[in-house]
């Protein structure tokens, strides 16, 4: 691969990336709208996820059939990535919002990209540049600065507990994610996935207990009023099934580190949209918070990845320049990222 596919791969995957995390930014006013005509949180997760699956199995069974073919051995594979990366996530964040403020929760689940690096670190053996760790820092701190963790902070150690198992999950998203991106189809692994969080789900919260009428309970969204059903279709469709998939197709060329840090932008741009749309305006810190923790994702993208030279072979472990991947997969001229659809080829990484 020559540097400028390689440079242009890399772009592609990081737009996907940003795409998917401003989808699930773009899902909260839409899951706000629901809530606010009579459902729960937990429930709108549940059905949100159910009719996910229930929309892209189908889809993908009709039009990629050999996508839904997985082997024995990938069975932890599904399990792992549809309990933690779809249902857990979720699950443990909304306990957490439950008994903590909000802010502190966001910051706790977004602890994520520590914890990837320092997977990466310890149980890859994968040295990191200094630059990756600063960018992180100042990610994680821009959070906390946009999210204001300060104001009515109180100590719960369940809610505590519950955004530190949430960015957990997260963490297993990415590094399940892009385990599974080298090895199967994008399509296949979402669709998968997705049953497994759905059956999670609504195991918890079952969807039939509702009252039927709150499908059609009417829900406000900008001033326009439309059935609760229409508004979680809609959050079924762009909230979930494509963020979900542009995520994973874009871990086929950035690493779980890269694609970590991106993920910060969600609360950016859901901040940046309630500002627009509710009228809750940023104030001077959180627009501080906000540059800064742009300027981490930024230096993180600098540190990433770079194409070994021509002949060069990689080894493990050297973070230098013309090495390889510095945050934990090589990638060789000529060689591909990873295999379009699931098959027996060697994959770009492992956990």
């Amino acid at each position: 691969m020559e540097k400028s596919a390689w440079a242009s791969s890399r772009a592609r995957a990081t737009g996907l990336s940003l795409t998917s995390w401003v989808l699930f930014a773009g899902s909260g006013p839409l899951a706000k709208a629901v809530m606010a005509a009579g459902w729960s949180p937990a429930t709108v997760t549940s059905v949100r996820i159910a009719l996910a699956a229930a929309l892209l199995v189908p889809a993908v069974a009709v039009l990629r059939p050999r996508a839904l073919r997985f082997r024995r051995g990938d069975l932890w594979l599904l399990l792992g990535y549809g309990l933690l990366g779809v249902a857990g996530v979720q699950m443990f964040f909304f306990l957490a919002v439950a008994r903590v403020p909000v802010g502190v929760a966001m910051v706790l689940v977004n602890l994520a990209p520590v914890l990837v690096a320092l997977w990466v670190r310890v149980v890859r053996r994968t040295r990191l540049p200094w630059l990756v760790w600063l960018g992180i820092g100042l990610a994680v701190s821009g959070l906390a600065l946009v999210a204001e963790v300060w104001q009515g902070t109180r100590l719960d150690v369940l809610g505590i507990a519950a955004g530190l198992a949430s960015a957990i999950c997260s963490a297993g998203y990415f590094l399940l994610g892009e385990h599974g991106a080298s090895r199967h189809d994008s399509f296949g692994l979402t669709a998968a996935g997705l049953v497994v969080g759905a059956v999670v789900m609504v195991a918890v919260s079952p969807p039939w207990a509702l009252p039927s009428g709150l499908l059609t309970a009417p829900a406000n969204l900008g001033g326009l009023g439309a059935p609760a059903w229409l508004v979680l279709l809609a959050l079924a469709v762009v909230g979930t099934v494509l963020p979900y998939l542009a995520g994973l197709r874009a871990l086929r060329d950035l690493s779980s580190a890269v694609a970590s840090v991106l993920a910060l932008v969600e609360p950016v741009v859901a901040a940046v949209l309630a500002w627009l749309l509710l009228g809750q305006a940023l104030g001077a810190t959180q627009v501080a918070g906000a540059a800064t923790l742009l300027a981490g994702a930024v230096l993180v993208q600098v540190a990433g990845a770079k194409p070994l030279p021509d002949g060069q072979p990689a080894q493990p472990g050297d973070d230098n320049s013309g090495g390889p991947d510095p945050v934990g997969r090589n990638v060789h001229i000529g060689q591909s990222p990873g295999p379009t659809s699931n098959s027996a080829s060697t994959p770009r990484g492992s956990l």
